[in-house]
């Protein structure tokens, strides 16, 4: 379990406190200050802040200081979407409300509940019990499939996607992106770039998709093993569902950024699922089948590498949340290789009877 940590609001991401308030004062039913800010340490994008009111807790996410890449960031996306699925059985915490005049503090930002959960960074999970362990990844797959089983005309998210082949624009989106934030010249990334437009595969309806669903985007409940809260919606859309399982499954073919990870670790003895039983949890609670599992894999071990490649760039332009941002230099190196040697084996041991055994 990782400890959340606070700290003092970084010199490079201060901002105008007592404008702040006086905007909670005015737009948050309730408020009381005087308040107190910190931020929350280890996230890469939209930098987090706890704000400590008379009248409670409260979190603050607003876009980064600095030249922002095109489509990066959306604060005001990430508060539709979960304003949007409060009502419905995916956890997400209570928005209460959205400011997008840049003059107040800067950058657009949001306020929302802080919600009492427990944030575990590390894959595999070492500081709960194998049962809890195995409940936790258990319920990864349920509010994954729950979230993809949101109608998004149903929720007001009906125009939260553009039109045409979500992966034809995601992989269009990601390599302009790379290329922007590129420090130094990786094979992989541009071998990558050609093979997947050639290899998309026919999508599914199109749902909810997260666009970043791990573990550490969650907070689980501070006794029991289930998920209390999903957050980081940043790079939420309308697209297919098994983007988002393909993200959380990569880390069963590739070494993780910063942790052991789920590749190589003897899962059955810590009571994590393998990822053909993940899968089929998912799947099970979703009604659906899968073909062409390899191709999800590779898409997202490719997305992922062009994300960290930009929080590494962010480091070194100085405007990174966390200061951790630099020791992602060779991050994107070793994902996106560990992705071009699945494209060269053209197999994973579930690619032709996955759907099959369901």
């Amino acid at each position: 379990m990782s400890e959340v940590q606070l700290t003092p609001v970084r010199e490079a991401h201060q901002f105008d406190e007592q404008a702040l308030e006086h905007y909670l004062a005015s737009h948050v039913e309730g408020f009381a200050g005087p308040l107190t800010i910190r931020q929350f340490e280890g996230g890469q994008s939209n930098p987090t802040f706890q704000l400590e009111a008379a009248s409670g807790l409260y979190v603050l996410r607003k876009q980064p200081p600095g030249e922002l890449l095109p489509s990066a960031h959306q604060v005001d996306r990430e508060y539709r979407v979960m304003d949007a699925l409060f009502e419905t059985d995916v956890p997400v915490p209570k928005m209460y409300t959205l400011c997008e005049d840049t003059q107040v503090i800067g950058t657009k930002f949001y306020i929302m509940e802080m919600v009492d959960g427990r944030l575990f960074t590390q894959t595999l999970i070492p500081a709960v019990t194998n049962e809890d362990r195995s409940a936790i990844y258990t319920d990864l797959a349920c509010v994954l499939a729950t979230l993809h089983n949101v109608v998004p005309e149903a929720v007001g998210l009906g125009e939260f996607g553009r039109p045409g082949n979500y992966y034809e624009r995601q992989i269009n989106r990601w390599t302009k992106q790379y290329l922007a934030s590129q420090t130094e010249h990786i094979e992989a990334m541009n071998n990558l770039m050609a093979w997947l437009p050639d290899n998309i595969p026919e999508q599914d309806e199109a749902v909810v998709v997260h666009g970043d669903f791990r573990l550490g985007n969650t907070l689980i409940h501070p006794t029991e093993p289930r998920i209390v809260a999903l957050i980081d919606w940043e790079l939420s859309t309308i697209g297919d569902g098994l983007a988002d399982l393909g993200y959380i499954c990569q880390d069963y073919h590739g070494d993780s950024y910063n942790d052991e990870g789920l590749s190589g670790a003897d899962l059955g003895s810590l009571g994590i699922p393998s990822e053909e039983e993940f899968l089929a949890e998912y799947c099970r609670h979703a009604g659906r089948e899968i073909d062409n599992w390899l191709f999800y894999v590779i898409y997202n071990m490719f997305r992922s590498a062009g994300i960290i490649q930009g929080v590494y760039k962010r480091g070194l332009d100085g405007n990174a949340s966390s200061d951790t941002a630099l020791e992602y230099k060779d991050a994107a190196r070793v994902r996106s290789e560990r992705a071009w040697e699945l494209v060269q084996k053209g197999s994973t041991p579930l690619q032709h009877r996955f759907r099959d055994e369901l």
